[in-house]
């Protein structure tokens, strides 16, 4: 008798194995975020983070060093808003996303750090580390010296864009204290990453975060970022009552996953009050980067799925909303993890996201306004096109077929570059009127003002 309970006992353990065997086939693994990091703005304090020493690549967060060294050399005089911008040769062999202006077209530098903080555009970003630095290679070394003074531990750069090359590293932390440097330094820079597209002609360039800047309270960048290899990546930031908290995300599933991470983690912050710790007291963990193809391993949150982990409205609602996604069509129904029929989430190049409810298709308006939040303000492109002010010299000319930038080792033993560097120190996080012997940083709008006599370019080899 007790050899048949102990048998069936055992058929029946066997039988629930074979099931959560079968549950474990059926069920896609849970998409993950990876390194993350929080800080309060002003102080560096560190409010929540994850791996946030561990090293990560960057992807386009990496245009927030050009932006900042572009703005540097105008702050010094070496550069004016209106200084032209060349399209080389160079600049418009690189990969999208890109304006894809024929070589020689010229615009202003102003228009230039518009359309690379909100297109994202890399051709855009060389042509721009060719005004700056004369050359690429003299750029990314003045990115390198910068990263340096911040006190970015774990990066290096070899590409003013961050299009995929295992060699440029930086950390969820060395990011937090170059988005703290660009607000820091350059607070009346926030025109440059505060809009949610572009309008050029007759054609409308939307940002990837423009759902974030249209819906958090408070949001006023900063800059997100995708490759492979690196997942979806974003610094974000957003003010609320005169404070500001930054969240770097990096390695989400999607763009809707990193924005919604992005508001939730942000609104955590701001019910935070602080914190012993800053970002520069993080212990280096020394953890490498992740394999190639991570993308393809850490799978996209489906649509019930993202409104199950970031809807803010009741549970009670956020169980409805998930039955009602996974019944919109019987014979077709969602699963997370699956491809759509119909409908697309919005992703890294801003596409337009589908507002229909009809039989099939994902309301992704409804999902947006669940998990990121309803539209705060309007949708207000920035205008921005080509040419150069009147008056203004024009850029010198650059060889039809410019050399590439060299490798990493080319870069390290190079001649002194033709833009002299900054001097390489630690960066102090407190604030200036802190700081025994500090220079207070120039006022907000100082570094644009029309009084500012235009000068000439940084001149070419």
């Amino acid at each position: 008798m007790l050899g048949g309970f102990y048998k069936a006992r055992a058929l029946g353990l066997a039988a629930l194995a074979g099931l959560s065997v079968l549950s474990a086939t059926l069920t896609p693994a849970r998409a993950d975020i990876g390194p993350y990091l929080v800080i309060d703005a002003a102080t560096g304090a560190v409010l929540e983070e994850h791996e946030a020493t561990r090293q990560w690549y960057p992807a386009s967060l990496t245009k927030m060093m050009t932006a900042y060294v572009t703005l540097r050399a105008i702050r010094d005089g070496r550069l004016s808003l209106q200084s032209p911008v060349i399209q080389s040769a160079n600049s418009l062999a690189q990969p999208p996303s890109k304006m894809g202006f024929k070589v020689g077209t010229q615009l202003s530098l102003e228009t230039a750090l518009r359309i690379l903080m909100v297109k994202s555009a890399n051709d855009i970003a060389v042509a721009v580390a060719e005004t700056v630095g004369g050359t690429e290679a003299n750029f990314i070394a003045m990115m390198n010296a910068e990263a340096r003074r911040m006190g970015m531990r774990d990066t290096n750069f070899v590409n003013p864009h961050g299009l995929p090359d295992n060699r440029q590293i930086s950390s969820a932390a060395d990011l937090a204290l170059l988005a703290m440097a660009l607000k820091r330094d350059f607070p009346e820079a926030h025109s440059f990453y505060r809009h949610p597209g572009l309008k050029f002609g007759k054609q409308t360039l939307r940002s990837a975060n423009r759902e974030f800047l249209q819906r958090v309270p408070g949001a006023d960048g900063l800059k997100t970022g995708y490759i492979c290899n690196s997942g979806y990546n974003v610094a974000a930031s957003a003010t609320r009552n005169g404070r500001t908290v930054i969240a770097i995300v990096l390695g989400a599933g999607s763009g809707l996953e990193r924005t919604a991470f992005s508001r939730q983690v942000i609104d955590r912050g701001f019910r935070t009050r602080g914190s012993s710790t800053t970002v520069t007291m993080l212990p280096r963990a020394g953890t490498p980067p992740p394999a190639d193809g991570y993308c393809k391993r850490n799978r996209k949150p489906g649509p019930d799925e993202i409104l199950a982990r970031f809807d803010m409205a009741s549970p009670q609602k956020s169980r409805s909303a998930v039955m009602a996604l996974s019944n919109l069509d019987d014979s077709k129904p969602i699963m997370p993890g699956m491809p759509q029929q119909s409908g697309s989430e919005p992703g890294e190049d801003g596409e337009d996201v589908p507002a229909s409810k009809g039989k099939g298709k994902v309301d992704w308006a409804m999902i947006l306004d669940r998990t990121v939040g309803v539209e705060q303000i309007a949708y207000a492109p920035a205008t921005v096109s080509v040419g150069v002010a009147k008056g203004q010299a024009p850029a010198a000319p650059v060889a039809p077929n410019a050399p590439a930038a060299p490798a990493l080792a080319e870069v390290a033993g190079s001649a002194r570059p033709a833009v002299r560097l900054p001097v390489s120190k630690p960066l102090d996080l407190r604030p200036s009127s802190l700081v025994p012997g500090a220079v207070a940083e120039p006022a907000p709008g100082a570094i644009f003002r029309a009084l500012n006599p235009p000068v000439k370019p940084a001149p070419r080899p």
